[in-house]
């Protein structure tokens, strides 16, 4: 299935995809299906650095030294994890999902959970696949978004749109002051009252 984008170009990012090898059938259209999305957004082949590891657990270990290099907009986390006849399957879901969410946090580089967590082989298989719910090509997509976003709020950041904290501060000692003191958020003449929006979004 081509993949027809007609969106914003995502050309001068750069992403790392981290793709287990467990699972290797539906791992590769996971991988080939979030390559392609890449692609059809513009994102150069040379703007995109693949790394393999052995199963889903390596994942946020390597996802997050790849986010800490600060060389990627975004982290691509790909795998699938199949239910058996164990727990194995909760423990590796739960601490894979964990990892990926903190790696992220730690880093405030957009790291992107593309892991398959299905009951039977047939299930993951149809989630990979790139006619039906193509996962890996929407882990793609996530991650442009993300990229983008987070690109947004540092140029605004660094072009000092907020106000100064100081001046906040001193905005909300004035508000407190005049407004003495209506309870709950009622005025004296029993109207609703708001708090100001003191930085600007």
């Amino acid at each position: 299935m081509t993949d027809q984008y007609t969106g914003p170009s995502a050309a001068g990012l750069r992403f790392g995809v981290v793709a287990a090898k467990f699972n290797a059938p539906i791992m590769k259209k996971l991988l080939n299906a979030c390559l392609d999305a890449l692609a059809a957004r513009r994102v150069a082949a040379q703007d995109v650095e693949l790394v393999r590891v052995p199963g889903a657990f390596e994942l946020p270990l390597v996802a997050r030294t790849m986010a800490k290099s600060g060389q990627f907009d975004g982290v691509i986390c790909l795998g699938a994890v199949i239910r058996g006849d164990t727990p194995h399957f909760e423990y590796i879901s739960a601490e894979v999902s964990r990892g990926i969410g903190q790696a992220a946090l730690d880093t405030e580089v957009p790291i992107i959970f593309g892991v398959l967590t299905t009951d039977t082989v047939a299930q993951a298989t149809e989630r990979a696949d790139p006619g039906k719910f193509n996962r890996g090509g929407e882990a793609a997509k996530c991650a442009i978004e993300m990229a983008m976003l987070m690109r947004r709020m540092r140029k605004r950041a660094l072009a000092g749109t907020e106000i100064p904290r100081a001046k906040c501060l001193a905005g909300l000692g004035r508000v407190l002051a005049e407004s003495e003191p209506p309870s709950h958020g009622i005025s004296p003449s029993g109207s609703r009252t708001c708090a100001p929006n003191l930085v600007p979004i």
